[in-house]
């Protein structure tokens, strides 16, 4: 095949007397549209304007009438004409009732008045109870009656002008219309060219190859989007047909099966794309909470990296918020949840001062940024909660947030605690903007807003009342809103069951054991590295380490050493953790050994084997330190009552 010189053909303006162009079709579409949008919506507002008018005019003076009848019954009951005229003298504060009149029982006209100084028409005879409208002027008929028997009747014309507010109305809607009709006809002018220009050039290129056909010619440009693919194909389509016309039908059907290979990955990705935009909304709100401690941490690290004290804080608090988001994480992991948008919160026994100081890390900064007091008041002795101690802490971060919110700055915030039967109350109040007494009700509604009214900059999106009472619901708690009025601060309410458990029995422990601060510690465990670096922070506090790596060892090591503690593995060799606790019990010594498992089983079943094995404490890996610390500073942890 000879080589073909490929030329490009510029880009024709359609004709202005082409009326059938796609660019006028477009336009008088988007205007037609417009058009017949603005114009239903125009007859539908003056007809119910019209309604609401008359009603409105109907309805005001039927009690205005009503009025004048419960006022001048007296005087017709006693025949006081002058009283019964000073009764309708009042209606000249209102010029648009023309005049009115007050007959007797037996028609006769007892007192009358008229707005102008003109001379009165009156009824002849007063008409039945109702209201007629003639023209411009609207009458009604309204009985007098006392005790049931019929004193009289109260006539009452006004101005009735329908015909000039409806012409008010219909020039505003028309002037809405036709500006309306300009901005859409502008709008539509300027869009279109994005559609109409490449299609104009592919058009031209078409009508080029038909008259001369020469495949060689080429549409120019490289749009993006829809439009650009268009041209592309059309483009590939030419010099297909250039190199291979007599396989036109082959090429076609490529050209098919190449699209619909196309829609199907454009709807995969679409489907990618929606997943990842609910995944990434999840994401975003789980982790913001615990991110922003994290990132304050890393600031204190920074500015203060030679304050030890701070490091260690700033430490302590990224670590506290690293587990939190670790659990986030395994949270997102669960496919059920993120497709269908519902919390999973896994239960367990969680300390209240723990979920408050989680909460306040969320919240602290933002507090302080607004200039609040802060009040925390909570019950000396611990109360353990059944729940997800993320969750509740999310609970009250919310609410510590919303009042913070809505409080001016320098205002006072608190967060009050008390202990009432089983139940424990939560109190976190303001002195900030308060709510209205008929928001109360709503406020826990998605997307409400407290503050509609005034301008606030730090206004949310009403989520977070909402999602607060989803997550008090769930740990099978109450939650209320309670407020003053506006102006005079709030306070929302959470009730939680807490969880009631027997006192522990004392250890009959030898009294050399109670007063030293030195333990004799069995560390049993698999893991070597971790079980040696334990056991050697251990023996350089001053504790007395038996360290083994397998279960008959560390029975043997038991019987020998009589250990106050013993930290076991439950994946231990030769025999299990559970097999080593109950051998462990049987020996002499083995009522005073406090037994700990470390695993990386942490389900609720797991617990529950460990307890029955004999094991006081249920730890899960990766284990810190400090809770191993824990454990040995607190005295009065005893074996937990089993049965």
């Amino acid at each position: 095949m000879g080589k073909t010189q490929t030329t490009s053909i510029p880009i024709l303006a359609p004709a202005a007397s082409d009326t059938g162009s796609v660019r006028s079709k477009l336009i008088i579409m988007a205007v037609s549209t417009t058009f017949v949008a603005l114009l239903s919506a125009s007859i539908g507002m003056l007809l119910y304007d019209m309604r609401t008018f008359k009603q409105y005019w109907v309805d005001d003076l039927r009690t205005q009438a009503e009025i004048i009848a419960s006022v001048t019954a007296p005087a017709l009951a006693f025949n006081d004409s002058q009283t019964a005229r000073q009764n309708l003298a009042v209606l000249k504060v209102r010029p648009q009732i023309l005049s009115g009149a007050i007959y007797t029982a037996g028609g006769a006209r007892f007192a009358g008045y008229t707005h102008s100084s003109r001379t009165p028409e009156y009824p002849a005879r007063p008409g039945q109870p109702g209201y007629i409208i003639e023209g411009d002027q609207l009458e009604v008929w309204h009985s007098i009656l006392q005790n049931g028997e019929l004193l009289g009747t109260v006539y009452l014309r006004a101005r009735f002008a329908l015909g000039e507010r409806m012409l008010d109305y219909a020039v505003i809607l028309g002037g809405v219309l036709m500006a309306s009709m300009v901005i859409a006809a502008l709008v539509a002018s300027r869009l279109q060219k994005g559609i109409t220009t490449p299609l104009q050039a592919v058009t031209d290129v078409a009508r080029e190859v038909v008259q001369r056909r020469d495949f060689s010619v080429r549409v120019p440009g490289h749009q993006g989007g829809e439009i650009g693919v268009l041209v592309a194909a059309f483009n590939d389509m030419l010099a297909e047909i250039g190199r291979r016309s007599h396989a036109l039908q082959e090429a076609n059907l490529t050209l098919e099966h190449e699209m619909q290979v196309r829609h199907r990955a454009e709807q995969a990705l679409l489907l990618a794309d929606r997943r990842k935009d609910e995944f990434l909304a999840t994401l975003a709100h789980e982790l913001r909470n615990p991110l922003a401690p994290i990132r304050t941490g890393l600031d204190i690290l920074r500015i203060r990296s030679g304050d030890a004290q701070a490091t260690q804080r700033a430490t302590d608090i990224m670590e506290r918020q690293l587990r939190q988001m670790v659990r986030l994480v395994d949270d997102l992991l669960d496919v059920t949840r993120i497709n269908t948008g519902k919390f999973a919160i896994k239960m367990g026994r969680v300390e209240l001062k723990a979920v408050v100081n989680d909460a306040l890390e969320v919240v602290r900064s933002y507090i302080e940024l607004h200039g609040h007091e802060l009040v925390i008041d909570l019950p000396d002795r611990p109360v353990f909660l059944n729940g997800d101690a993320t969750r509740l802490a999310q609970i009250l971060s919310n609410l510590l947030n919303n009042a913070a919110k809505y409080t001016n700055r320098g205002g006072r915030v608190s967060l009050t605690a008390r202990v009432e039967d089983q139940t424990l109350v939560v109190s976190v109040a303001d002195n900030g903007i308060g709510i209205a007494p008929e928001m109360l009700d709503h406020v826990f509604e998605m997307f409400v807003q407290v503050d509609s009214t005034l301008e606030r900059t730090n206004a949310g999106l009403g989520v977070g009342l909402s999602l607060a009472r989803k997550l008090v619901e769930l740990h099978g708690g109450t939650i209320e809103a309670r407020s003053g009025g506006v102006g005079r601060g709030s306070e929302f309410i959470v009730r939680l069951p807490i969880v009631v458990e027997p006192e522990m029995p004392a250890k009959n422990t030898p009294a050399t054991f109670i007063t030293s601060e030195s333990y004799r510690i069995l560390l049993a465990d698999d893991n070597v590295d971790f079980v040696n670096s334990i056991g050697a922070l251990l023996s350089a506090m001053g504790h007395s380490v038996v360290i083994t790596h397998n279960g008959p060892d560390a029975l043997t090591a038991a019987a020998r050493f009589c250990p106050d503690y013993a930290f076991l593995d439950i994946g231990l060799p030769k025999m299990s953790g559970y097999d080593l606790a109950r051998g462990i019990r049987k020996l002499p010594c083995g009522s005073i050994t406090l037994l700990v498992a470390v695993t990386g089983w942490g389900q609720e079943k797991d617990r529950q084997l460990a307890f029955e094995a004999g094991f006081d404490h249920h730890m899960v890996k990766p284990v810190r330190f400090e809770q191993i610390e824990e454990i040995l500073s607190n005295r009065t942890l005893i074996k937990k009552v089993r049965g």
